[in-house]
């Protein structure tokens, strides 16, 4: 008998070479997995971003619907006909709120407000901890 070998047993070799095509088959597996995944996820982004884009553009179309309806009762009700006068009142109101919107986005997308101040803050204090800790080190030797 074989040293190494025993009835009904595989070598060290056959094993090794057993686990290598299980690894392989293994990692062939995952990776097919992952790639079916993605194709899902890809395909549920693209519908997802087309029904908000749809939904964004019924939106808009309802918008300016009311508008023209604010605009039609306007001039049709409190301004005598004069519909041109509604759509310039409404114009104006509407320039109005855009300024308002633009300038407060623009304040909070500021440097100053997008800065992360209390991580720069602990940063230098761990970088003073730091330095402390170097030079009490070094002078206890």
């Amino acid at each position: 008998m074989a040293v190494g070998h025993m009835d009904g047993a595989r070598s060290i070799g056959a094993l090794l070479r057993d686990l290598a095509e299980g690894s392989a088959t293994i990692v062939r597996n995952e990776v097919r997995l992952a790639k079916i995944e993605i194709t899902q996820m890809l395909r549920a982004l693209g519908v997802g971003t087309g029904l908000v884009a749809s939904g964004g553009v019924l939106l808009l179309v309802g918008g300016l619907t009311l508008l023209t309806g604010v605009i039609m009762l306007a001039g049709d009700q409190w301004l005598g006909d004069a519909y041109w006068l509604a759509a310039l009142i409404v114009t104006a109101i509407l320039a109005a709120l855009t300024w308002w919107f633009v300038s407060k986005g623009r304040r909070e997308l500021s440097p100053e407000r997008l800065a992360p101040d209390e991580t720069v803050a602990t940063l230098k204090e761990d970088k003073e901890w730091l330095k402390r800790q170097l030079t009490s080190g070094a002078t206890s030797r």
